[in-house]
């Protein structure tokens, strides 16, 4: 960006207007994402004096913050910043600054010791016994100063296995039969079944038995989920009206006392602003790239880019319980009619994979003989007349003379443009085949409760995220059809279930890929989802960044390390 004399040209003027909306937001201590609302609220008066007090100031640019403070931008507001209450990555992605596990898992998918030292196992791989560390200080609790023990163990898992508490990963302790605890730094599992990789999943994070002992469940109300205490490397400090977040280094945190002393979340609702607050030196580092950003940041010799493995992928889902879509014919008549590719192309400029079922295309469990459906609305059409129904000159009718008609419902944040770009293709591929689809967008909450608790949906569009463990139990098996469960399609297949039992019984690592490699087979056959694409990501941070290295699946592990000069 360079200014010459007093002209302006067209590009400049647009740069000039987005330095405008980045200085409004923060005169204003506003969402920069909210900036659209702001403005309708401002008068003529104060935007022509906060224009000249920008154009004043212009050889400045924004800073995004002192020396000793890393300022971030997050896709979405984090609802909750407990380890488990929330499916959402900007709430995950905080956690992990906040809590430890007994074990973590490195970039290479070793198995490192966290909070536990060392661990023995039983030859049944059933039994485990950890060795707590002695030095590990949780953060101050009204000015009281703990150490970790088993008791927080022992309350980590009551509180995940009570039936009222709701998190995705619950299935973990639900393996988990008993925990005795042998001395005060001393903690024995028992599991129900053993597991391939049995450390692996004690890398859930400890919570605090002295704050939450009065607790007999964990839920997003609880005072707790949104004051978080934990033993991490960062520490709660506050979160203003607009959920930004502030975190404080830990000094007392095992590992070391963090070098950079504060960590300070904003939440965009439009990757693209994001991607702008970062241009224009208002955020330090950004999580997730827009794609149209990605070559501008590229040759931006300021920035960094990183790519990163998500173990994500995008989907619509269908309701088994509508009467059309529990016909496979008709699912596959979708997914043909959906042109993937040209999605992909336009909208996240190619960067991503379309799949073909339910593992992400990095994970060991994915087969790669299964193809993904080719775009055939020709074929959709003939699904269809197979399936039953009558095509007219207006959509396809059913044998009641009714209209193929779906309500697809959405979760989405304000200025979501790739979701709402999704959205709208998916609508008119759908009405080329003759089917109708009426869109609901719904804020986030409201969403999940009709999905999840309610079931109230024919379709809906999401994503799902994994660990290496890729366990699509709950998702598939029919033992997760419930209220809050993360089979929410009511889907049920009998040899499904009795595979996805088989996997989780088997402690042979070949075997288990045998076994999910036919999983996948069968439900890319089944169709209970469309699965569109695993997206590449791209984090970019500010050279001013130091020592920074994003974890595939743990975005922030290390950050003790990182340095801002």
């Amino acid at each position: 960006m360079r200014f010459k004399g007093n002209t302006c040209s067209g590009s400049v003027a647009q740069v000039l207007a987005m330095y405008f909306k980045l200085l409004i937001a923060y005169l204003l201590n506003t969402h920069i994402s909210e900036y659209e609302e702001v403005m309708n609220k401002l008068s003529p008066k104060l935007i022509f004096v906060s224009l000249f007090i920008l154009l004043s100031c212009m050889a400045t640019p924004l800073m995004a913050s002192s020396a000793d403070t890393l300022t971030y931008g997050e896709t979405k507001r984090p609802d909750t910043l407990d380890p488990y209450t929330s499916r959402e990555p900007s709430s995950l992605r905080l956690s992990q600054l906040i809590f430890n596990g007994l074990v973590s898992i490195n970039e290479r998918q070793e198995i490192e010791p966290d909070l536990a030292t060392s661990w023995k196992i039983s030859k049944d791989k059933k039994s485990f016994t950890f060795q707590l560390r002695k030095d590990v200080k949780w953060h101050t609790y009204k000015k009281q100063e703990k150490l970790l023990t088993a008791k927080d163990v022992l309350h980590t898992v009551k509180l995940m296995q009570h039936p009222k508490t709701i998190s995705p990963r619950k299935e973990i302790f639900n393996n988990i039969s008993k925990v005795e605890i042998l001395d005060d730094h001393q903690v024995k599992f028992e599991l129900k079944h053993p597991a391939i990789n049995p450390i692996a999943i004690f890398n859930f994070k400890i919570l605090p038995h002295h704050v939450l002992k009065n607790s007999k469940y964990l839920s997003k109300s609880n005072r707790f989920s949104n004051h978080p205490i934990g033993t991490g490397p960062y520490i709660f400090k506050r979160s203003n009206g607009n959920r930004q977040i502030t975190l404080v280094a830990n000094p007392h945190y095992y590992k070391g006392q963090p070098k950079i002393a504060k960590i300070v979340a904003k939440p965009f609702s439009d990757k693209n602003i994001m991607n702008q607050a970062l241009s224009f030196n208002n955020l330090d580092m950004i999580v997730s790239v827009s794609p149209r950003h990605l070559s501008e940041l590229q040759a931006d010799a300021r920035f960094t880019l990183a790519p990163y493995n998500t173990l994500s992928y995008s989907f619509f889902a269908y309701n088994q319980n509508n009467p059309h879509l529990s016909k496979r014919l008709v699912r596959k008549a979708i997914t043909h009619g959906i042109n993937r590719e040209e999605m992909l192309r336009a909208f996240f400029n190619n960067q991503g994979t379309i799949i073909s079922g339910p593992f992400a295309p990095g994970s060991w469990a994915y087969n790669l003989d299964v193809m993904p459906d080719k775009y055939n609305p020709l074929k959709s059409i003939s699904l269809l007349k197979e399936a039953g129904y009558r095509q007219t000159s207006k959509g396809f009718m059913d044998s009641n003379g009714k209209f193929l008609k779906f309500r697809l419902r959405v979760p989405i944040e304000k200025n979501n443009e790739s979701t709402k770009r999704v959205i709208l293709a998916y609508k008119n591929f759908m009405k080329k085949i003759g089917i109708s689809i009426k869109v609901d967008f719904m804020e986030r909450e409201s969403w999940r409760k009709a999905i999840f608790k309610d079931h109230k949906f024919d379709i809906t569009f999401a994503s799902w995220s994994f660990d290496d463990s890729s366990d699509i139990s709950t998702l598939f098996h029919s033992r997760f059809n419930q209220k809050w469960g993360n089979n929410f399609i009511s889907y049920h297949n009998a040899e499904v279930d009795k595979l996805i039992e088989q996997s989780q019984k088997s402690t042979d690592h070949q075997e288990k890929r045998t076994i999910n490699h036919k999983l996948h087979q069968i439900l890319a056959y089944d169709a209970p989802y469309t699965f569109l694409w695993s997206l590449t990501e791209y984090a970019a941070y500010n050279k001013r960044l130091s020592n920074v290295k994003i974890h595939p699946y743990q975005f922030f592990d290390d950050v003790h390390l990182w340095q801002k000069n």
